[in-house]
């Protein structure tokens, strides 16, 4: 496999990152993952604006050069001969003087690596207990690399038998699950939970809300029981859940037609 790091295309297996980079040590950076499908690479305006905001919220100095970055992304699918793939560009703070206050003379570090893309599978959820989500952190609205309570939820998931976790806020409201947007069909109304609530603000959720009529309202464990469907979305996908707890849904219609459409 072949990645680019800071402007430089070389074997994964040789690619070395500086054991002092913020990234590894402390979580100081976001990433992006994005979708090529068919030798294009979706949606990457959005991302970009999405990984500017990200760093502009950590106050990482790293100018987003969208031809640069677009013409590396390319050379990594191209070098692993990908047409069909996942892409993740991460964004560190770079090498620093030890502890949390950054360095100024730090210098960002920036990785795109690339997989073979597999599509979403139907699967099943519970809500998670091991943790929850800070609705009131600006980090809920960035993609930071700091994923350790994903990671937990992930954990108690799949220690029961689940595939993915569904994570409430503090106050007991439904914000997302582990690494993906959740929306609902209650009553025949498709919602999903606002940003306010912890919902990363997604790239595929914000596109579903441009094709299909969206009510963004604050839900809980108790709307997902009356749910008549329920699936999470990301940019690689649209990943209906069969079930919810202990409850068992349909693969329902309104997550078949946008993975149709989408």
């Amino acid at each position: 496999m072949i990645c680019w790091i800071d402007g430089r295309l070389q074997p994964i297996d040789a690619a070395r990152v500086d054991p002092r980079d913020r990234g590894f040590a402390l979580g100081d950076g976001v990433y992006e993952t994005i979708r090529a499908k068919g030798g294009e690479i979706l949606r990457l305006d959005r991302h970009f604006a999405r990984l500017r905001n990200g760093l502009h919220v950590l106050s990482i100095p790293l100018t987003v050069d969208e031809a640069e970055l677009t013409n590396a992304v390319e050379a990594v699918l191209a070098g692993n001969a990908l047409t069909d793939g996942v892409v993740r560009l991460t964004v560190s703070r770079g090498v620093g003087a030890r502890g949390l206050p950054p360095d100024p003379s730090a210098k960002p570090t920036a990785v795109i690596t690339a997989a073979p893309y597999h599509a979403p599978t139907p699967g099943r959820a519970m809500i998670a207990t091991v943790t929850r989500r800070n609705a009131l952190s600006p980090l809920s609205r960035i993609k930071t690399i700091s994923c350790a309570d994903s990671i937990l939820a992930r954990i108690e998931a799949t220690g029961l038998g689940f595939d993915d976790a569904i994570l409430l806020n503090g106050v007991g409201q439904v914000a997302e699950a582990t690494a993906a947007n959740l929306f609902a069909v209650i009553g025949g109304t498709l919602v999903t939970p606002p940003v306010a609530d912890g919902a990363l603000p997604g790239i595929m959720r914000a596109t579903i809300a441009e094709r299909v009529q969206v009510e963004e309202r604050s839900l809980t464990a108790r709307d997902l029981a009356d749910a008549s469907e329920v699936f999470l979305t990301t940019s690689l996908g649209i990943r209906p859940l069969v079930g919810v707890a202990e409850r068992t849904l349909p693969a329902g219609p309104v997550a078949t037609a946008l993975i149709e459409t989408l």
